[in-house]
């Protein structure tokens, strides 16, 4: 099986992707799975609503080259691994704006007499997000609750993506970084096992 694993960082030295380079070894060292990179960063997607995207969302032109070989990769895809820092309780803009771009209507999601019809049930999602925090003042302000409602469920519950992961990783974490990358590790080899979605 293959996991589709997106980053977006800009400094390819950077926590998170140390953290998703454990995460791929991990995926891999069972010998029965493999790993598609995606640095958005270091690809240079352009994570822009354009007037093209808006004119596809009304149906008065195709999908975008750049969109149709992000849906392609997804299309490939067993699973969808997301790693990246919090920006403002959030993604990064360039993931932000990748999500907007790629999971798109007839595509991601429809709409039917009414009604939405999710159309990512078969995509399991693993979410790992980076914060430069402590775990009390992730608790106290309630930022994690609301980025798991805002991304799980506003997101990819809106697709009928099941979230299957949902994990953050705090600078105030005992044994950071090296503990980090461990569990990335470990957490890397439990992807392709059953497990039911949160």
């Amino acid at each position: 099986m293959q996991a589709l694993l997106v980053t977006s960082h800009p400094h390819h030295e950077a926590h998170t992707h140390r953290v998703a380079d454990q995460l791929a070894q991990g995926i891999m060292a069972t010998g029965q799975h493999t790993v598609e990179r995606a640095d958005l960063a270091a690809e240079g997607f352009d994570p822009r609503f354009t007037l093209d995207d808006h004119r596809r969302f009304n149906g008065e032109t195709g999908v975008p080259a750049d969109v149709l070989a992000e849906q392609q990769r997804l299309d490939r895809a067993d699973a969808l691994v997301l790693v990246y820092p919090v920006y403002w309780w959030s993604f990064p803009a360039q993931l932000k704006g990748w999500i907007d771009r790629v999971f798109i209507q007839e595509w991601a999601f429809s709409e039917q007499e009414g009604r939405i019809v999710k159309r990512l049930g078969h995509l399991p999602v693993h979410l790992f997000a980076i914060g430069a925090a402590d775990t009390r003042t992730y608790l106290r302000r309630g930022y994690f609750t609301s980025m798991r409602n805002q991304i799980e469920q506003g997101i990819f519950g809106y697709c009928g993506a099941p979230v299957v992961t949902s994990e953050l990783l705090l600078t105030g974490d005992e044994g950071y970084p090296d503990a980090h990358y461990r569990q990335a590790r470990q957490w890397g080899q439990q992807i392709f096992s059953p497990q039911e979605p949160r």
